[in-house]
């Protein structure tokens, strides 16, 4: 058993240092709060941590067996770890696909535009080339208004309710943040008047904003929206600090 139980804590201890390190870079880089929240993602972090922590070192220290051959028991290891790595794989490619790039200010709300939901081989303009989108590009806010031309707009809300691209996934649209702050600033609203959550959710938010100190009847709020229900963003409506990110449940 000595021999069995020293592999499972040399497979458990390099899985999770691996994991935890994969994750945190992560992590830090570009799912820290909202990020991790507003993208969604419990089911990918489930599966890495159950096969590369959990059931990897398990089938170690059942397999560990010290009368194998060296060859029989190398061939063991070798197809745990394959699976690992498949496990693997797979969630550090669904993290990077879904990592948060933007978080985006347009018409009525916020919303987290993930490297997944940029239209495909969209490139900024010329005059905003700064905020197009690269592989090592971190999140930034910004403002994507819909185009002045009517006909183009029109277009584009068109695509959005039939499941295309919208103004937010097109970086050719983007302005920076600080061009769009009137328009945020004409935005804000009462959590009473956000449509985005129900009216036990706005109760709630209410008692949340009133614990940390903030007016609950005050139009300083804005939805932030993901792919979890939205959170509520607080402004200082004056100078547009962000004062707070608040969960609805």
């Amino acid at each position: 058993m000595r021999f069995r139980f020293k592999a499972f804590a040399w497979h458990l201890g390099g899985s999770a240092s691996t994991l935890t390190l994969t994750l945190g870079l992560l992590y830090l880089g570009w799912y820290h709060w909202p990020g991790w929240y507003l993208a969604d993602l419990p089911t990918v972090l489930a599966i890495m941590v159950g096969v590369d922590v959990v059931l990897g070192p398990l089938m170690t220290l059942i397999i560990a067996d010290p009368a194998k051959t060296r060859r029989v028991l190398a061939r063991d290891l070798g197809v745990i770890l394959l699976v690992q790595l498949v496990a693997f794989g797979y969630g550090v490619t669904t993290l990077w696909s879904g990592r948060p790039l933007y978080y985006a200010f347009s018409v009525n709300c916020l919303s987290v535009v993930q490297a997944q939901d940029i239209e495909p081989n969209a490139a900024a303009s010329t005059q905003h080339s700064a905020l197009a989108p690269h592989w090592y590009s971190l999140p930034r806010w910004i403002w994507a208004p819909l185009p002045d031309n009517s006909e183009e707009a029109e277009k584009i809300v068109q695509a959005a309710i039939g499941g295309g691209f919208d103004v937010t996934a097109r970086p050719a649209y983007y302005k920076p943040w600080e061009s769009g702050a009137a328009e945020l600033r004409s935005q804000l609203k009462r959590v009473d008047d956000i449509k985005f959550f129900s009216r036990k959710e706005q109760t709630l938010l209410k008692e949340r904003m009133t614990a940390l100190g903030l007016a609950p009847d005050r139009a300083d709020g804005i939805a932030l929206t993901g792919r979890k229900r939205p959170l509520l963003a607080v402004f200082d409506p004056s100078s547009l600090r962000l004062l707070a990110y608040i969960e609805p449940t």
